[in-house]
């Protein structure tokens, strides 16, 4: 199982678990697109498109930092169009950029909704069309977005029902391309955290780092990533994956490593897990 010399292009890599994906696929010698906003370093924010892409050079595997916003359809069809011709192709989509804001219907400001439609939902839609014609010709094409199961019990819609709406939204249609693509041989999936995971989303959301003590780093998610990417013949297809079961599936059976503290006492659930 290796992504040498496969090409990912993946959203929101700049920091967190979209730069641990994009590092874990460097060390098999793989080609990363690291597509993100972040072309300047943030005063809170560590990370840009350009410190990623010297790690993932640092790692054994070769870069294009391209600044993107995947709300533009046609900055994303650019992007994709330059990526495939300095590698020669596009192995991979990871839709990995997000927005959050835990609000419900009553609080939550319109332009705030339209951000993380536009953003989780529709960007999946946006981008996993843009790449589809280079996805056609690698012969083992996949497209992996970052979304929870379906779960539809009503405490998910309670408190944040908008967030829940748009990240529900890149699993239904994670469901849909599998099924669509399927004629194209290309493996379509999602995949999402069994617990939460140190980010700085997390830290912003929440208000502080206290969590972190209870939560795994990224490297679990990208692990998983790894497992669903470097698989071959549509093999695992059409699923909402958690990432401890993946790795579970692969043979793992020890997953403490993984966390940000191994004194910080009982792992926190993520969203939308019972």
């Amino acid at each position: 199982m290796t992504l040498a010399n496969k090409t990912l292009f993946i959203t929101g890599a700049s920091r967190g678990i979209g730069r641990e994906i994009a590092l874990r696929a460097a060390r098999d010698g793989a080609n990363i697109v690291i597509a993100a906003k972040s072309a300047e370093a943030h005063a809170k924010l560590p990370g840009t498109i350009h410190s990623v892409a010297e790690e993932v050079e640092a790692a054994g595997g070769k870069a294009l930092a391209l600044q993107l916003d995947v709300r533009d359809e046609q900055a994303v069809k650019a992007a994709m169009e330059r990526a495939a011709e300095h590698f020669g192709g596009i192995d991979g989509l990871v839709n990995n950029a997000g927005a959050i804001k835990l609000l419900g219907v009553e609080q939550l400001e319109p332009k705030r909704f339209d951000l993380m439609f536009q953003i989780n939902t529709r960007a999946v839609m946006v981008c996993s069309q843009a790449a589809l014609p280079y996805l056609k010709q690698s012969g083992n094409g996949h497209i992996l977005s970052l979304s929870p199961p379906l779960n539809m019990a009503s405490k998910w819609f309670a408190q944040h029902a908008p967030y829940t709406v748009t990240k529900y939204g890149m699993s239904m249609l994670t469901l849909g391309m599998s099924e669509e693509f399927k004629k194209y041989g290309i493996s379509v999936n999602a995949l999402w955290p069994q617990t939460m995971i140190a980010t700085a989303a997390i830290e912003f959301e929440l208000g502080s780092r206290e969590a972190f003590k209870r939560s795994r780093t990224p490297a679990i998610m990208a692990d998983a990533a790894h497992a669903i990417l470097s698989s071959s013949d549509r093999a695992i297809s059409g699923r909402l994956l958690i990432d401890e079961e993946i790795l579970r599936e692969q043979g793992k059976t020890e997953f403490d490593h993984y966390r940000f503290d191994p004194n910080g006492g009982t792992l926190i659930p993520d969203l939308f897990l019972d």
